[in-house]
């Protein structure tokens, strides 16, 4: 089983681009499995509130990123076995903890394009999981 991490951020987009790299994996996609990560640095999110006091079977699909749901949607039609996990803190070291905590042998997930001046002053989350993971990391940059 080729395990694989797809952090995904609120963008729809950019969550349907990790699902096609996942999808042109080569091999059989029974021999996938897709874990969808949505990290939020803090509980302002409502979703992340209440999903700390519901199991995962009573989740409403209303609560969930659509980001999200939509990777999950995607791979289970294609044949990939999902997970979902939905996360608090620091974005980077969730994504490294999770590709651990899961086994991960890949991680696929989208950059932005940021000036030197953001980068300095908010940092590069895909830089940092490039620079910082123990598996291989693909990185898709927006247009």
């Amino acid at each position: 089983m080729h395990t694989v991490l797809l952090p995904v951020d609120e963008s729809i987009d950019r969550a349907k681009r990790v699902v096609d790299v996942v999808k042109s994996l080569p091999g059989n996609e029974s021999e996938v499995q897709a874990i969808v990560l949505n990290v939020s640095e803090s509980v302002k999110q409502p979703w992340l509130q209440e999903f700390k006091t519901l199991e995962r079977s009573e989740l409403d699909d209303a609560e969930v990123p659509e980001s999200v749901i939509s990777a999950i949607k995607l791979l289970t039609e294609y044949g990939i076995d999902t997970e979902m996990r939905l996360e608090e803190g620091d974005v980077t070291d969730q994504i490294i903890n999770v590709a651990d905590d899961v086994g991960a042998d890949h991680i696929v997930m989208c950059g932005r394009k940021k000036s030197a001046t953001g980068k300095l002053l908010f940092g590069s989350i895909a830089q940092s999981v490039l620079l910082n993971a123990q598996r291989p990391v693909t990185i898709l940059m927006s247009d």
